[in-house]
């Protein structure tokens, strides 16, 4: 991989397979926003699309450039067992990721504070500010939450609230929605499931270079019962959510809940095999997990678009 094109190593290294987990929770902001206000705004979804690849971008350069440490401690401990890494595996060099990361950050940043007034959304430059900083503390010094045991929590609040919260706003101006208040506990319970279910492959080698997380502080066993709990709360809190805003939610909260309790079985199936170093089950969990919380999003994205368009909710 190594001696491929520029262009290949680079699309390598940005993980555009891991992209989805941003894209799904931000089309549901999209539409969140859209049956708030009730009107579809072009401009601003290519805005929210844009700001999105920029995050998945500054996310996964610099997470690979804060973990090139404990990475080419798993591909020595496991060089068959786990793909390529970016930096070890010198793809690409350091300092080429950390200043793509870094780029990539400061377009974000750039587009935020000039595009949000042109369209009206003022709010956008600091929110984007608040979204970096939130990762500038998972990765970076003195704060480096993701050695810290913080990193899964760093991670639910900016992928179930922020970013879903930052696409609603940008499709209605509205910075308190009713609608994503609601949802807002049962997305951020689905992002912490993701959260824990990603350290479970990485924990020896994240305990041999001194990386506190969740799997390494509580073990391969507590984290995978902590995912099939986080997913049965996110059900619970569609259930709530519901109530919350008194029946405004109430076809799309149901088919989301629907699509992950119909995700529950394999999920549950996949979880007995994802024991330590099992990398093969461990990643079916992952897709299970991953099936059911982007199909339910993806369930809520659709019936919240339609519901608005019949005037219905």
């Amino acid at each position: 991989m190594k001696d491929a094109p520029l262009a290949s190593r680079w699309l390598y290294a940005l993980k555009p397979k891991s992209w989805p987990k941003l894209f799904a929770p931000a089309l549901l902001g999209q539409a969140i926003g859209f049956a708030d206000s009730g009107k579809l705004s072009w401009l601003a979804a290519l805005v929210g699309a844009l700001f999105t690849a920029l995050d998945a971008s500054l996310i996964v350069l610099l997470n690979d450039w804060g973990d090139r440490e404990v990475d080419a401690i798993k591909r020595r401990r496991f060089p068959h067992a786990c793909s390529p890494k970016t930096i070890p595996d010198g793809i690409l060099s350091a300092e080429t990721v950390l200043f793509g990361g870094l780029f990539a950050a400061t377009v974000l940043v750039v587009l935020a504070f000039r595009a949000g007034p042109a369209i009206g959304r003022p709010a956008l430059g600091p929110m984007s500010l608040v979204a970096v900083a939130l990762f500038v503390a998972y990765t970076f010094p003195p704060a480096r939450l993701n050695y810290r045991g913080g990193g899964e929590l760093v991670e639910a609040v900016g992928v179930g609230l922020v970013l879903p919260g930052i696409h609603a706003y940008l499709q209605s101006g509205e910075l308190a929605s009713p609608r994503m208040i609601a949802l807002a506990p049962s997305l951020l319970s689905l992002a912490l499931a993701s959260a824990l279910a990603s350290g479970l492959s990485d924990e020896e080698s994240d305990r041999e270079g001194g990386k506190r997380t969740f799997t390494t502080a509580l073990g391969n066993r507590a984290v995978r019962l902590g995912v099939l709990l986080a997913v049965a709360a996110g059900i619970l809190l569609l259930g709530a959510s519901v109530l919350i805003t008194r029946g405004g939610l109430a076809a799309p909260a149901a088919l989301g809940a629907l699509v992950l309790a119909a995700a529950g079985r394999p999920l549950i199936g996949a979880c007995e095999g994802a024991v330590t170093g099992a990398f093969a089950e461990q990643n079916r969990f992952k897709a299970a997990l991953h099936a059911g919380s982007w199909g339910a999003m993806a369930a809520m994205t659709a019936a919240l678009v339609v519901q608005r368009a019949l005037g219905l909710g």
